[in-house]
């Protein structure tokens, strides 16, 4: 979910919750940003994405940490949002500097398509908690918790492709311990993706993609 994050001054926090200001459209998908890395510019990093078939669809640099994951960070989570807006309506968020917002990925709805936003190697801010954002890869789905008719059979495959060709990538457990929704990230006030979101469907195309 998504939701106006708020710049903290203690950046080595561990964990920090949301803002209760600034909502868009009632949910949230914040993080506590982090000293950029002297020398990174990801402006000047090649915009191909991580992922096969995935279209690159950048957030603006003001939304992420650069870093060098997972040689800076160990990645040993994916968290699955829902991002209660549309495709296009995501994505916008994330290119929007004053918002301060960003997911690793975006699926769309209809038709399964990948967007990536923020490179792997960097931190993006939608957790809510900032050691979660230091070792997650956040995964947004167009729609909104409590209408499960966005919840496709192309989403939940190419989502569970994605989610398996990242945990391959790094070593992470195909399981509901390291494969988390965003209401399960301590202090979140969160309920994506919601009661509508089939966990056991998703983690058997997860073990079974590759």
């Amino acid at each position: 979910m998504i939701r106006r994050s708020e710049r903290h001054p203690v950046v080595n926090q561990a964990a920090s919750l949301p803002s209760r200001r600034g909502v868009l459209v009632g949910a949230a998908l914040t993080a506590v940003p982090y000293v950029l890395l002297p020398g990174t510019r990801a402006a000047a990093r090649p915009q191909a994405p991580d992922h096969p078939g995935a279209e690159w669809h950048p957030a603006t640099a003001a939304n992420y940490t650069a870093s060098n994951r997972p040689r800076g960070h160990p990645v040993d989570r994916v968290i699955i949002h829902v991002a209660q807006t549309t495709f296009s309506g995501t994505l916008s968020i994330f290119r929007n500097p004053g918002k301060q917002v960003s997911a690793h990925y975006v699926v769309r709805s209809a038709d399964g398509h990948v967007a990536q936003c923020v490179r792997e190697a960097d931190i993006a801010w939608h957790a809510g908690n900032w050691d979660y954002n230091k070792r997650a890869i956040g995964i947004e789905h167009e729609g909104w918790v409590d209408q499960p008719s966005y919840f496709t059979d192309v989403v939940y495959q190419e989502s569970a492709r994605l989610t398996a060709a990242i945990c391959a990538r790094y070593g992470i457990p195909r399981n509901r311990e390291h494969i988390i929704g965003h209401h399960e990230v301590p202090g979140s006030d969160h309920t994506d993706p919601g009661r509508h979101w089939d966990w056991k469907r998703y983690l058997r195309l997860v073990r079974d993609s590759g």
